[in-house]
């Protein structure tokens, strides 16, 4: 029987958690996009309200259901909404904000109870143009946490670095199911 697995995607407001989604997504995506009224802290025409959804069809029948939180803390409340039995989360990560090791924190925090039971990826975006701070940083906040993630960088306009993310996602959350364990729907 095909099993469905609910992500979560998170992330600052631009982190790219919107065009993540869009660039796997095997329909079109459904999002609560609107005008962004705080320009003043992220330049960018349109923000996430509520969330984003699209799903990755995977071999035997298996379904990802991909959602993707808003950016901004005033929204918190939809990450404790969305968060509610996530399998997974991709951590989008911007790397040209003026800390982002400082937004990964925020983010494992504000997760720390969804990931008891649930596994995470880190995806840092915009590494390209902005190489500081390293990977190794954000392994650094992962290591003082006890937490042992893969960390990638990733260009989230690219299928391929979302879907190997993803990939590497699901692997571990195949590792958590039991065999012979009707999976969660």
């Amino acid at each position: 029987m095909p099993s469905e697995y609910k992500i979560l995607l998170v992330g600052t407001m631009g982190a790219g958690k919107t065009t993540a989604i869009a660039a796997v997504s095997d329909r079109p995506p459904i999002s609560t996009d609107v005008m962004n009224t705080a320009r003043h802290d992220f330049d960018k025409a349109t923000t996430t309200v509520a969330m984003d959804y699209g799903e990755v069809s995977l071999p035997g029948g298996d379904t990802l259901r991909l959602y993707g939180t808003p950016g901004q803390e005033r929204f918190a409340f939809m990450w404790t909404i969305l968060a509610r039995s996530a399998l997974g989360i991709v951590f989008l990560i911007d790397n040209s904000r003026p800390d982002p090791c400082a937004d990964l924190r925020m983010f494992l925090d504000a997760f720390g109870d969804t990931l008891r039971d649930a596994t995470a990826v880190i995806g840092v975006g915009r590494t390209e143009t902005h190489p500081k701070p390293a990977l190794d940083a954000y392994h650094a906040v992962l290591r003082d946490r006890q937490l042992s993630l893969p960390v990638f960088a990733v260009d989230v306009r690219k299928r391929g670095d979302v879907l190997l993310m993803l990939d590497v996602l699901f692997h571990q959350i195949e590792a958590l199911v039991p065999v012979n364990v009707e999976k969660p729907r």
